[in-house]
């Protein structure tokens, strides 16, 4: 890849459409841009209106044409933006004469990777974009917009510039008798670690916060056959995606939607019912059923009390679902208990679990009251000091275990706690990008589309 080719992408999406938006980078367009606006002089950032002829004179389109003067431009280099008509063909043929002037299509991501070189985005800025393209809610906006414009990198660059100082000061320390340091250096630099740790813990500690918001809260209906759960899943989701029979085992697979719930993307999965059978098929919906289950934010589990095979065992109504029954959830995750065709009993003495009725729609409002609670706490009312992802996370993971070790194995040898917070340094130097790898760069810059 050669970053001083000129390259042009379509920055708006495909098909058809009012407006298309097509961008060029490369180094000095300045004469490109006065050749096809057809003027004399030019001034960066105005906008103008003109006939895009080809090289025969030929008008291609009525356009809009933007020049941005290198380095005041998103990528650092020149660039021009064209607006044109969204029909194919005015981009198929804007394309055929951009390629006559030895230019060439951009690669996934090309444009934001010329940001990165040229130090106008770090990697955490380009993860925030990649997270905003994908951003399909208020909260999922939010959160990217805030990662992509410099705010984790801000946070990143901060804990680096300390870690390098600490590493570099405790280095130093080895050029001193131990009669020439103060005698409470050791306290001092083991206290700046430890806040260091503390600070990484935390974010790591709101990882759940960040998977819940970027990638969606992950709500399973779960419960033995023929309790329901198919008519509920339709009835939250409003619409007949799931078959609703009366023959137990009805759902063999997990049926899903996602829904926007208060800003926050949520993945509602309708599950196999549980029960002992010999069908293969059933068996194998079964098990995805638990891999649901393990994979869940939170279970709502749905029972009936008129054809329930776990009350026909003879456990008590009476036995609070807090107290632990019915349970099928792990630990740990957020188990509401549903009393579903509530329409057909009269008694309503199962304490902590919520009446429904998938049928009339009766107790929906208040199982979707109780569903929003639970995501507010799951998600700390979106509250994510940072957004992070599969590769942040390991690499947050490493410098925690570093400043970790720096801490714990402390014997007086300051070589060895340099070592520990300068590879703690590294860990956070590759999140920004400081450090890096071709194989992290093209992972990252690939997830862009053309045009980014």
């Amino acid at each position: 890849m050669n970053n001083d080719d000129t390259i042009f992408a379509l920055s708006s999406g495909h098909g058809k459409s009012g407006v298309a938006v097509i961008r060029i980078s490369g180094n000095n367009l300045h004469d490109f841009a006065k050749k096809i606006i057809d003027r004399a002089t030019l001034a960066p950032r105005h906008v103008y209106f003109t006939n895009l002829r080809d090289d025969n004179g030929e008008v291609i389109d009525q356009c809009v044409v933007i020049y941005f003067a290198a380095p005041h431009s998103f990528t650092g280099t020149d660039i021009i933006e064209i607006q044109c008509h969204g029909a194919p063909a005015v981009i198929n043929k804007i394309f055929e004469f951009l390629r006559g002037h030895n230019m060439r299509v951009a690669t996934p991501g090309e444009f934001s990777r010329r940001a990165f070189y040229n130090d106008k985005m770090d990697l955490t800025d380009v993860d925030g974009l990649v997270a905003l393209l994908d951003a399909q809610t208020d909260k999922q906006r939010a959160a990217a917009l805030r990662s992509m414009m410099g705010g984790d990198s801000v946070i990143y660059e901060n804990w680096r510039d300390q870690m390098l100082e600490i590493s570099a000061y405790a280095a130093a320390m080895t050029d001193y008798d131990t009669d020439d340091l103060p005698p409470n250096i050791s306290d001092i630099i083991l206290e700046h670690i430890k806040t260091l740790y503390t600070a990484v813990s935390g974010v790591l500690g709101n990882y759940k916060v960040s998977r819940a918001i970027m990638c969606g809260i992950n709500i399973a209906i779960v419960g033995e056959t023929n309790v329901g759960k198919s008519s509920l899943f339709n009835r939250i989701v409003g619409a007949n995606r799931a078959i609703v029979s009366d023959i137990p085992g009805t759902t063999r697979d997990v049926v899903s939607a996602q829904m926007d719930i208060d800003g926050y993307m949520v993945n509602l999965s309708d599950t196999a019912g549980l029960r002992n059978t010999v069908d293969f098929v059933e068996k194998i919906g079964i098990e995805r059923t638990n891999t649901e289950i393990a994979n869940a934010d939170i279970v709502l589990h749905v029972i009936d009390t008129t054809s329930s095979p776990s009350l026909a065992k003879g456990r008590s109504r009476a036995v609070a679902f807090r107290e632990g029954g019915w349970r099928v959830a792990p630990d740990g995750v957020v188990e509401i208990l549903i009393v579903n065709k509530s329409d057909t009993i009269d008694s309503r003495d199962i304490r902590g679990a919520i009446y429904v009725s998938a049928k009339t729609g009766a107790g929906i409002s208040e199982l979707m009251h109780e569903i929003r609670n639970r995501i507010a706490e799951i998600t700390n009312n979106g509250e994510s000091t940072v957004m992070i992802n599969a590769r942040t996370y390991d690499l947050l993971i490493t410098a925690r275990d570093e400043l970790f070790a720096a801490l714990n194995d402390f014997n007086g040898d300051y070589d060895i706690l340099s070592e520990h917070v300068r590879y703690a340094a590294d860990a956070i130097g590759k999140i920004l990008g400081t450090i890096g790898t071709a194989e992290i760069l093209d992972k990252t810059f690939s997830q862009l589309c053309l045009g980014k």
